[in-house]
């Protein structure tokens, strides 16, 4: 959302006079069309690159802001303070445009770097940053800027501030959240091309397409919050974080402001625009540029204000784009919000050029695609490509199947060669870009299966939090080395000899996988599971998860030893024996504070709560594993 002085309606007269303008856009983006305004030549491409800021202890740190004031206007705000955008200058689309698109990239990324080290802070290219934490996407890490504020504001007007993420891949993840600042996990390497009006269309049509399969080739995203979801965990959760349907109206056929669209482009841009408008209702204003169509009859070409604000409210995966050239002539784009951030520079490069090529190279294959393909496979062939990535399976043209990994290798490769070639891009640009695509595409080692498979490797070593930690180090460590993740060598610990936990939250290291017990349940069903489990104590709680009170081993001891003596019709229940005020901590308590805690209150245990309810327990357990990778840590420096 380029535009900086947004803010959201609040009134009946706002909505009708910004509607009035959105409309009066339209018909100067018809009037402009019918009269041939539009830059066609040359053609340029162009990217901006969302990125991570983290502290020395690999955990995101909300310090964009203070950053921006020391780096040029190529840089920019993000939704959330832990994140930072460059944008890179548009590049005429012929020669060794990608190269320097690369050169481009990483001097942006060196100039953080360099920055970054005087400040102990680093940068992370990831769809998703593996350390990213709840307590992360509280409203106080919300950039400080109106356009921000107000997109908040608006979509909490039309859906309220009950945020339900419920996402299910090798694990689930089901979380609530006062916010849309669920979005803020996300970020991407968003590719802009330059189209022809007349070839809009069409190449609209083939964007779409192509998702599919450009995604599943680029997938680098399937972790959220420790969690092992999706390929592609971005689209599930961009799609749920701002939707602004209630969830009464989803057994409408509303569209959610995430969207891949519903059919094909049948003729031109304008109508899509104009479906929008018809769907989506305005959610942001700003203040009215002079009247377009007077601009117009003096020779100006306008910005189309109204426009561009509400399109960037809506949030196509390709999305389309109307801006003024340096020249001052009116072009259109389509931007791919398809490609995730990452896995390094050289990869996202590659994605661009493949992603190109094969729109520039398609149609001589494939014309007409919207004859030849149906466009719920299309659709359904991009959310299979999220959810499974290279396990995908699509129905391509003509409604054959055929696997990802052969598609590309037979079929896509080909035609992006043919489509960089046609525009005189330069060999060894091809070569080099192209190379990297089929290279990954042989070995099946995307950013997405080295993040599961380092993940698995690690995961038999040490604790979740030093997991999620190693991989973000590899990935700052690779990235560094400008390595292609086809090169890269699963995530190891030898990296985090300088790490240490001692920053961790609760939320970080404690168990939410519990075993719990209610009041009026018997002793002998918390014997059985302490047996079983291998557990200590045992959380008692009411039907909504509300702590209700602790039972441990010695309370049951001290139960079975006086049984022998009782009566066994004795009608003894879990609430006789239990704690029914033990001490708790909140998971957004560091570790120093529930040792602390702990060592004063002479227990073992801490239930975790927040808002009343139960959410994680620690134990004495959990600190002999966080005391473990201090001493392993200590001991590999020597």
């Amino acid at each position: 959302m380029g535009d900086l002085n947004v803010k959201v309606i609040s009134t009946q007269k706002q909505l009708n006079d910004f509607t009035r303008y959105l409309l009066k856009d339209i018909h100067a983006l018809e009037r402009m069309l019918a009269e041939d305004w539009f830059n066609k030549e040359p053609l340029h491409i162009g990217a901006e690159q969302e990125i991570c800021i983290v502290d020395n202890h690999y955990k995101p740190v909300p310090k964009s802001m203070s950053l921006l004031e020391k780096l040029d206007d190529s840089f920019t705000t993000e939704l959330a303070l832990f994140n930072i955008e460059a944008n890179l200058d548009p590049l005429p689309y012929t020669g060794s445009c990608f190269s320097q698109l690369e050169a481009n990239l990483n001097e942006k990324m060196n100039m953080l770097r360099a920055l970054g080290d005087t400040q102990k802070l680093d940068f992370v290219l990831t769809g998703i940053l593996p350390t990213i934490r709840k307590f992360d996407l509280e409203i106080e890490n919300l950039t400080p800027l109106e356009r921000y504020r107000s997109l908040l504001k608006a979509i909490a007007k039309m859906r309220g501030n009950n945020y339900e993420l419920r996402i299910s891949g090798l694990d689930e993840l089901n979380l609530k959240h006062d916010s849309a600042m669920l979005e803020s996990c996300n970020t991407s390497f968003q590719v802009h091309l330059q189209v022809t009006p007349e070839e809009f269309v069409q190449k609209y049509n083939i964007a779409q397409a192509l998702a599919a399969p450009v995604l599943a080739i680029s997938c680098n995203s399937p972790l959220l919050l420790g969690k092992r979801l999706w390929s592609e965990t971005r689209v599930a959760l961009f799609q749920q974080s701002v939707d602004t349907r209630i969830t009464g109206e989803h057994i409408r056929d509303r569209s959610p402001r995430v969207t891949f669209g519903n059919d094909w482009l049948r003729n031109s841009i304008v109508d899509m625009y104009k479906d929008d408008i018809v769907r989506y209702r305005v959610m942001l204003m700003s203040d009215f540029e002079p009247d377009v169509m007077a601009l117009m009859d003096q020779g100006i070409t306008p910005k189309l204000r109204a426009l561009t604000i509400h399109n960037s409210t809506v949030y196509r995966w390709n999305r389309p784009c109307y801006g003024v050239s340096p020249d001052g002539r009116p072009h259109l784009r389509i931007e791919n919000r398809v490609l995730p951030s990452g896995p390094s520079t050289i990869d996202e490069v590659s994605n661009a050029a493949f992603w190109i090529g094969l729109m520039s190279g398609f149609n001589e294959h494939y014309p007409n695609i919207e004859e030849k393909m149906e466009f719920h496979h299309a659709k359904d062939n991009f959310f299979s490509a999220a959810h499974d990535g290279m396990n995908t399976d699509f129905a391509w043209i003509g409604g054959k199947k055929v696997d990802v990994q052969t598609l590309i290798k037979e079929e896509l490769l080909p035609i992006a060669r043919e489509g960089l070639e046609k525009n005189n891009i330069a060999k060894a640009d091809i070569d080099r870009y192209l190379e990297v695509i089929e290279e990954r595409n042989e070995s099946r080692q995307t950013g997405t299966q080295w993040i599961v498979d380092s993940h698995t490797k690690l995961g038999k070593l040490t604790s979740r939090e030093e997991v999620l930690v190693g991989l973000t180090c590899n990935m700052i460590e690779n990235q560094r080395k400008g390595l292609p993740v086809h090169k890269w060598e699963l995530a190891s610990l030898e990296s985090l000899n300088n790490w240490t936990p001692h920053t961790m939250l609760v939320e970080e290291f404690m168990t939410t996988d519990l075993f719990t017990v209610q009041a009026n349940d018997i002793p002998e069903l918390v014997a059985d599971i302490i047996n079983w489990r291998k557990i200590k104590h045992v959380p008692v709680e009411d039907d909504k998860g509300r702590i209700k009170g602790m039972i441990n081993y010695r309370v049951l001891l001290k139960y079975y030893s006086k049984k022998m003596n009782v009566s066994p019709n004795e009608n003894v229940m879990v609430k006789d024996l239990m704690d029914t005020n033990p001490t708790t901590i909140h998971p957004e308590a560091t570790v120093s504070e529930a040792l602390a805690l702990m060592k004063s209150k002479t227990t073992d245990c801490l239930p975790v709560v927040k808002n009343g309810k139960l959410v994680g327990i620690i134990t004495e357990g959990n600190f002999l594993n966080i005391t473990a990778s201090i001493l392993k840590n200590l001991s590999s420096r020597d």
